[in-house]
């Protein structure tokens, strides 16, 4: 750095330069410097923290701990902080995920930056970012706490987006509740089904998830902060940890409360861990939802081609008119790397020594890309290929016709040995599963035609759907 575009400030490891513009403090320098590598702390935790600090600074007037001077400009600072869009709020928080593994130089970020707009906004004060930004805090609670308010939101957003996935899924499924095709078990030939009845399993598994992570959501309500440096709260005042859960609740509209250990709020991450599980979980169903639709739709000739899949951009730079299943190849990329984020998220919630866990950053991190990539995925394969997918009806019933399988339907009637015999006769002389029949001699045209009833096999007549 050239003099002319630094100042020089000091902690307490001596002087540290900085540029002369940024409203960041010597830690913060510090961490630029020493951690330059990988992504950024997610925006969502700086917002976190900053309302984090607002709520201390009203619950530490409260307390006559700080006065009101000191305690207005703080959250008048923050108040200005958390009005900037994303992007410029982003110039002001420059560190990485991979840094302390507390979290600590972010929250000393944060503290440093509030300071310095306070200070600007209100000279004379001398508003310090660890007397008065970090009052009664330590990044060992307020980090954690931070972690869990962002990670409820982003299930906010990924509840809603699963939600209108099966939204569209449903009207497809009583679209097409009696168009009766070929079911599959282990990629073979089986018995039919109803295409509204394979699409309502899928509504079945993604309503399942989604009261996985509704029902595993509050236990990410129970806030470590008070518990300061290793969960005793020393320097906390009473009462405070109880008042920032009150405001907090009400910035989030959530019911976030602080009647928890905070040994085990500060060491372990066990909510993280259990709620990224479900998330997991759903990213498997996804997956399995995706490939499923994609190879139903594989052709358009030489495929499956059982669907009709919207064409929403050219496929291949070489093959004129090739059209490709691109938002089931997103949401089949996207759920491999929430499996992969889970084993991070598993391997860093063991991670606590003693009364600290220190994989914070790449934890939140972690979990937070996985709900926002499940969370944009599955909002665009329901938009882009779920709301305009159509059927092949004629492939549909053809492969019905066709099939081996459907002679299931005589077992009751012959037997499982004659009914497996005449499926054999069928597959070696390339016959119809009906001249098979009655070449047998164990069944009339006239009972085959009786009996070979391929919707009434499927008993979609006497169902309705069970979504859940």
């Amino acid at each position: 750095m050239t003099e002319e575009k630094v100042r020089t400030e000091s902690d307490t490891l001596g002087p540290v330069e900085i540029p002369a513009d940024a409203l960041w403090g010597p830690q913060t320098q510090r961490s630029q410097n020493n951690f330059p590598t990988g992504p950024k702390i997610p925006i969502g935790i700086i917002r976190a923290l900053l309302n984090i600090k607002a709520a201390a600074a009203k619950a530490n007037m409260e307390e006559g701990k700080e006065t009101k001077e000191k305690g207005n400009a703080i959250i008048d600072a923050i108040s200005k902080l958390l009005a900037m869009p994303n992007e410029e709020l982003h110039a002001f928080f420059p560190l990485h995920v991979y840094q302390t593994g507390s979290g600590t130089q972010t929250n000393m970020n944060v503290n440093e930056v509030v300071a310095n707009l306070a200070n600007k906004e209100h000279p004379g004060l001398n508003i310090l970012p660890n007397d008065d930004v970090n009052m009664g805090q330590s990044s060992n609670d307020t980090f954690p706490t931070a972690m869990n308010l962002v990670a409820v939101e982003a299930l906010d957003n990924l509840e809603k987006a699963v939600q209108h996935l099966i939204d569209e899924l449903k009207i497809k499924q009583d679209q097409y509740w009696t168009t009766v095709k070929v079911g599959r078990t282990h990629l073979q030939d089986a018995v039919p089904l109803t295409f509204g009845q394979e699409l309502s399993g899928y509504v079945s598994a993604l309503n399942h998830d989604l009261s996985y992570i509704k029902e595993l959501k509050p236990t990410l309500y129970e806030l470590p902060i008070g518990g300061t440096a290793v969960g005793t709260g020393l320097n906390a005042a009473d009462g405070m940890a109880e008042k920032i859960a009150q405001i907090l609740s009400k910035e989030y509209g959530h019911e976030f409360c602080v009647d928890t250990n905070k040994f085990f709020g500060l060491a372990n991450h066990s909510g993280l861990d259990v709620v990224h599980g479900a998330i997991k979980t759903l990213a498997a169903d996804a997956f399995k939802i995706a490939q499923d639709i994609r190879f139903l739709g594989s052709g358009p000739r030489a495929g499956l081609g059982e669907l009709n899949l919207p064409a929403n951009e050219p496929g291949s730079s070489i093959m004129p008119g090739k059209v490709n299943p691109t938002q089931a190849e997103a949401v089949t990329m996207a759920a491999t790397r929430v499996f992969g984020n889970d084993t991070t998220i598993t391997m860093a919630a063991s991670q606590g020594n003693f009364e600290m866990n220190v994989f914070k950053p790449v934890m939140i991190e972690a979990f937070l890309e996985s709900a926002d990539i499940l969370s944009g995925t599955l909002t665009h394969f329901a938009d882009l290929m779920i709301h305009g997918m159509t059927i092949n009806k004629e492939r549909m019933q053809a492969d019905v016709d066709n099939s081996l399988m459907t002679v299931t339907a005589l077992s009751p009637h012959i037997g499982y040995h004659d009914a497996a015999k005449i499926a054999q006769a069928a597959a070696a002389n390339n016959t119809t599963l009906k001249e098979a029949a009655i070449k047998s001699g164990k069944v009339s045209e006239a009972q085959y035609d009786e009996w070979m009833k391929p919707l009434e096999m499927t008993n979609a007549l006497k169902q309705k759907p069970i979504d859940d």
